[in-house]
């Protein structure tokens, strides 16, 4: 028996890279799915495959739309009975210097990746409560909300806000039973990463401060967050696990 066997779950940014590779996790471990991504085709495809080893229900939309995320929480009710564990996952990043950093790009990159967590993890959070079991929350957040990096004002402005979110939910949470802690991923190869433009040589450079001098996997990511989501993180609330290979161990 899977470690999240029977759990119901909502997985956003589960279209590609990490947030697809948690989704297959969490199947693999047991859980009933419903899967969200703003792409309908890219999700059409990730729902098809994983059907193949569980329940899996899709819904495409936008998380920055409070509309839409409180349409995702009803359908995951409606269509899996009920609220286990919420996955804020997506997310989105524009590389682009402070001087020049545009308000446009501010907005959308703290929309997506902050205001989003919150809307969709006090949605969930309510239908926990409501059902009265408890539940678990695990958002996405980033190195880059631990120690900043040139270019991204923006992303590592709403990666260190959703670790204090996290942080401050856990707290008001924690008597009604809901866990709430944060996954902060290093490098990660992801199609994204690995098909980004990026000089060959910058990126060798950037795994040259790794320890492990390696990259990540998402697999690895999604293995954190299994474990978060399910009962053997049962005393664990409130944290923000790196997941870098030693990256920021070391200066």
């Amino acid at each position: 028996m899977g470690r999240l066997e029977g759990k119901r779950a909502i997985v956003t940014g589960a279209g590609r890279g990490i947030g697809r590779a948690i989704a297959e996790k969490f199947v693999g471990e047991g859980a009933r799915l419903v899967v969200c991504d703003l792409v309908p085709d890219r999700l059409a495809a990730t729902a098809a495959a994983l059907r193949a080893q569980g329940e899996v229900h899709e819904l495409a939309g936008n998380v920055t739309e409070g509309a839409f995320c409180r349409a995702l929480v009803d359908f995951a009710v409606e269509r899996l009975g009920g609220l286990d564990i919420l996955v804020n996952n997506a997310g989105i990043a524009i590389v682009e210097p402070f001087l020049d950093h545009s308000l446009d790009a501010w907005n959308r990159t703290l929309a997506v990746n902050l205001t989003a967590v919150f809307q969709l993890g006090q949605l969930a959070a309510r239908t926990m409560v409501a059902q009265n079991r408890g539940g678990a929350i695990v958002n996405m957040a980033s190195s880059n909300g631990h120690v900043g990096e040139r270019g991204l004002a923006a992303y590592n402005a709403s990666k260190a806000g959703v670790i204090l979110l996290t942080k401050t939910m856990a707290i008001e949470l924690a008597d009604r039973g809901i866990r709430v802690n944060c996954v902060s991923p290093g490098w990660i190869a992801t199609d994204l990463t690995l098909n980004s433009g990026l000089d060959p040589a910058f990126v060798a450079g950037y795994l040259d401060k790794i320890p492990m001098r390696r990259a990540g996997k998402p697999e690895e990511v999604a293995n954190l967050f299994a474990f978060l989501a399910s009962d053997e993180a049962s005393f664990i609330t409130g944290e923000s696990v790196v997941i870098d290979g030693g990256q920021l161990s070391e200066e």
